[in-house]
């Protein structure tokens, strides 16, 4: 044990922990790499991140800042031991307010836990990354995470009024507020939306809702060709609909699904597939709905399904999470890269995947948010006859996808953040200066790089 926990524990008493059990859990998130740490403080009030914030700057020892733990690269991953401080236990609502339009929250609720509470008022908070169920608010401002609805409503970002940030000297930071407008200095509330805990640790958060709507609807449709799947979603969109969700799939990802569902559920012969949902005013999703059927239908869809109540929309949804789950089932390692591509670069992108498949014979299955072009792009990694991953090539497909995602104008990440897994490519992705005014940012508010060390390359 290092000499300095002894005096931590008396600085702080029973939050701080350093059980091989603890230790463990608070070692990695979904993606491979893990890291155990020294000590671990699961705090419940801001005071005890400041002061563990406090003591490991006047020690010199790394701080990593850990929410619910579910993020897939590698963000809250310990790499250079240390502390790691834990927010999980700041989990209350203490407030949903809507004569304001706000709540006010600790970084520890999940955002489904939110979104339930705004509900019972009548009132919506949007963002709804696939995790919400189990990610909290903290996380998802720290990686600014989307969802299927960014499309009409964005990303948290666009619900983030005001923080409270524990800065890495300790000092306790509250920027933004309740106001829906604010323009006092500098954005300061931006600059940790998406800032992967390297630039302080996020405590609170005041949170813009919004009425919620009266209705939604969903439609699925199955096309014969990717490329009419693709049509649609912009078809959709130049008629004047703003759907809140729209989802793409490719023929990989549905042949794998139609093995378990049969063809009752997706015809053999398709290729591409499109979700949509709409929400709003009752009267206004019965207009839409037949609408955007008909949009599908001449579009060449071999079959449109509308869902007219909750439990029907739910429905379309749990096939949408079938995908997913049918992707797993191949029994391949899932190397799911959350890219994102201007939305006219869809085909390009799954004719791209599709001749890398070809070529090396390794699977790449596509789909996601073709409304903002976040296209999850799974490449399937081949197994030895011992059953072991072979990596090497799989590793190579992701670079080349990245390569060609970066030369046609795209991001390497739209959801997930950067972290470790993708530190490689980040130079290449945002360009020198971008780095060099990361790294000056850094510097001004972490002079000794303690906080989350290791992450993005800088």
């Amino acid at each position: 044990m290092s000499s300095w926990i002894q005096e931590l524990q008396a600085h702080l008493g029973d939050c701080v922990h350093t059980s091989p059990e603890v230790l463990a859990a608070h070692s990695g998130d979904k993606w491979h790499a893990s890291a155990l740490p020294e000590a671990v403080v699961l705090a419940t009030e801001t005071e005890q991140v400041a002061k563990a914030v406090q003591f490991a700057t006047a020690h010199g020892i790394p701080v990593t800042a850990r929410g619910a733990g579910v993020g897939y690269v590698g963000g809250c991953v310990p790499v250079k031991g240390g502390i790691v401080v834990s927010v999980a236990r700041m989990n209350r609502i203490l407030e949903v307010n809507p004569a304001d339009g706000v709540a006010v929250v600790e970084a520890g609720v999940l955002t489904a836990q939110l979104q339930e509470a705004c509900l019972e008022k009548g009132w919506f908070y949007p963002p709804d990354p696939a995790s919400r169920k189990e990610s909290s608010i903290g996380g998802n401002i720290a990686t600014n995470a989307g969802g299927p609805r960014c499309l009409k409503y964005g990303v948290t970002r666009a619900y983030v009024l005001g923080l409270e940030v524990v800065l890495p000297d300790g000092r306790i930071l509250n920027c933004g507020g309740r106001t829906h407008k604010n323009k006092q200095g500098f954005d300061l509330v931006s600059l940790f939306c998406g800032s992967e805990g390297m630039l302080g640790i996020i405590t609170k958060a005041i949170l813009r809702i919004i009425p919620a709507p009266q209705k939604r609807a969903a439609l699925h449709a199955s096309f014969p060709e990717f490329a009419m799947a693709a049509a649609a979603v912009q078809n959709i969109l130049q008629a004047g609909h703003l759907p809140a969700a729209m989802e793409i799939t490719d023929a990989y990802t549905l042949a794998a699904a139609r093995n378990h569902l049969g063809p009752s559920i997706l015809p053999a012969n398709a290729k591409g597939h499109i979700i949509v949902e709409i929400d709003g005013r009752t009267h206004a999703v019965d207009t839409e709905l037949p609408e955007i059927a008909h949009i599908l239908q001449l579009t060449g869809a071999t079959e449109v399904v509308t869902a007219n109540t909750e439990s029907d929309v739910e429905a379309i949804w749990q096939l949408r999470r079938e995908f997913s789950y049918r992707l797993k089932a191949t029994g391949l390692t899932k190397l799911n890269e959350d890219i994102v591509i201007p939305r006219s670069a869809l085909v390009d992108l799954v004719e791209f995947c599709a001749s890398m498949q070809k070529e090396t014979g390794i699977p790449v299955a596509c789909f996601g948010h073709s409304g903002d072009g976040n296209i999850h792009t799974n490449v399937m990694v081949l197994k030895d006859e011992l059953g072991n991953d072979i990596r090497p090539p799989a590793d190579a497909l992701v670079n080349r996808l990245f390569d060609w995602v970066i030369a046609h104008g795209g991001s390497i990440t739209g959801e997930h953040g950067i972290g470790l897994a993708k530190a490689p490519w980040f130079a290449q992705a945002v360009g020198d200066v971008a780095i060099d005014v990361h790294k000056a940012i850094k510097a001004a508010l972490d002079s000794h790089a303690l906080l989350n060390p290791g992450k993005m390359g800088i």
